[in-house]
């Protein structure tokens, strides 16, 4: 399975880190954020990522390389502007072929065990696989619930339910019908939810969602601790 890791956003609730160092680069735990998810694919043989680049992009690109340092190859999608998420996708088709892929947001954090996803290898076309979260402080209200079956579904206006861990599986049809351009991805997933093509888990364990300098400080102090507690 191809993996597409998402590095080209602004960043602008980070600023002013994100003025000089682009948001993947920014460290926690002694590391780039871009780091822990190439070594975390890199030891499940998920070895054929691609990496989309806008803001400071050339910075990502000279950091990452080719992959070889991790025994992986990796491919850029250079994007003139940040074409937000569905938009970056939809533009890097080409490099990541036909078969569903695994996609994961650059400014996320977590110790999801990425290998569940490998069951998902052969989603039909046009459908998609979340991975969901408690609601964080910021986000108190969530994305969307998830029934008994597995079915992602709406959150009725005044109901609590969870939260898009930015990380799933999506197949290439899933983005068939979108014009290029700068698209984000929810008007697409609210219509695979209406289509039944939505599917999706809960995940209970830890993730971090890197948004503001704040939560970068709080995660770099939470990752240092637990490295000096293990010795």
């Amino acid at each position: 399975m191809k993996v597409m890791i998402l590095a080209a956003g602004f960043g602008e609730r980070m600023r002013p880190l994100t003025e000089h160092t682009p948001k993947p680069l920014l460290q926690a735990g002694g590391r780039p954020l871009i780091a822990w998810h190439i070594e975390a694919l890199a030891a499940l043989g998920l070895d054929d990522l691609v990496i989309n680049v806008a803001h400071l992009g050339q910075q990502i690109i000279d950091w990452c390389g080719d992959g070889q340092r991790w025994g992986v190859r990796i491919r850029y999608s250079r994007e003139p502007e940040p074409l937000e998420t569905a938009g970056g996708i939809q533009r890097a088709l080409p490099l990541l072929g036909s078969a569903p892929f695994l996609v994961v947001n650059g400014d996320v954090w977590t110790e999801y065990p990425l290998q569940r996803l490998l069951a998902r290898a052969h989603l039909p076309d046009g459908a998609a696989h979340l991975v969901l979260v408690d609601n964080p402080p910021q986000h108190p209200l969530g994305d969307f619930q998830l029934t008994d079956s597995g079915r992602v579904v709406p959150r009725p206006p005044t109901a609590k339910g969870l939260t898009y861990a930015g990380i799933g599986v999506f197949s290439a049809g899933f983005f068939a019908d979108m014009a290029p351009g700068k698209v984000p991805l929810r008007p697409l997933l609210d219509a695979a939810i209406a289509a039944g093509r939505l599917s999706g888990e809960h995940f209970t364990g830890a993730w971090a969602d890197v948004g503001t300098p704040e939560r970068l400080q709080a995660l770099d102090a939470r990752l240092r601790a637990a490295a000096d507690s293990t010795g």
